[in-house]
């Protein structure tokens, strides 16, 4: 991936000592990350440790309780209205299960932020949706097929399409290869690493898949009880030093991380 360094220049992304609760249940506790313009940063985890809610409060659907989100070094936590949709136009997304309007055919889909959200003539949003399918490996032929009609390494090719369709600055994975065979999420991942690379983009994804982790980042963090315990180089993971990140990485039943698991 990219080898810029994460202490140049404003972040593109920065989180200072972020929380968020749900009643009692402290989700992010205190979360510090910062990501630098062109880095592919990779959030691991396993479920419930509050990957999503810090994905979605980046994203401005969920407001922290406290600390700082900041975008291009602009704060964005209490922004709303035209300021908000100012810096959405930043961000592409591709969902954890595609998220494909069902009633819409593939390159309506894939053209829906530029039609919708930025008023382009449908005749012209097609024709980049067409390039854009291309770019993900997918012929002009799938065009007018329903999402229904796809499988699903098709479908997350599609949503990767949509994602890449408005030429965003910050690209958000979650779970990019959720649901797939192993060949078909190395496919993916390529098609992420190529996908960020061509458009120069800022990456953030967050996923438990070890190997697409390590394929599509740059830097890693892993994120526990609400806060990121480590954080540094893809090639430092295996050398960690932090027994969290050894049992997370290896899949070990054994170790800190402590499982409820209710048997009989």
């Amino acid at each position: 991936m990219s080898t810029v360094s994460p202490h140049s220049g404003t972040p593109k992304i920065e989180l200072i000592g972020v929380k968020k609760a749900f009643g009692p249940k402290k989700v992010l506790d205190g979360v510090d990350l910062s990501v630098a313009k062109g880095e592919s940063f990779v959030i691991i985890g396993g479920s419930g440790t509050g990957k999503s809610v810090m994905l979605k409060s980046i994203l401005g659907l969920l407001r922290p309780d406290a600390g700082t989100i900041k975008v291009d070094g602009e704060e964005t936590t209490h922004i709303g209205g035209r300021a908000r949709d100012r810096v959405m136009t930043k961000f592409g997304m591709l969902f954890q299960g595609g998220a494909l309007f069902d009633s819409l055919p593939v390159w309506q889909n894939v053209a829906f932020g530029l039609i919708q959200g930025q008023g382009m003539k449908r005749s012209q949003a097609r024709d980049i949706a067409i390039e854009k399918l291309a770019a993900v490996g997918l012929g002009p032929d799938v065009a007018n097929l329903s999402p229904a009609e796809l499988s699903g390494g098709m479908q997350k090719r599609v949503g990767l399409a949509r994602a890449i369709a408005t030429t965003p600055e910050i690209i958000f994975f979650d779970e990019p290869t959720t649901g797939l065979d192993p060949i078909m999420a190395d496919v993916i991942n390529d098609l992420i690493v190529k996908c960020v690379r061509d458009l120069g983009a800022t990456a953030l994804t967050i996923t438990h898949d070890m190997a697409s982790a390590r394929k599509i980042s740059d830097r890693i963090g892993m994120l526990y009880q609400g806060k990121l315990i480590w954080q540094g180089p893809t090639s430092a993971i295996d050398d960690s030093g932090n027994a969290y990140v050894e049992q997370f990485i290896h899949g070990r039943a054994e170790g800190p991380i402590q499982m409820q698991v209710k048997l009989g």
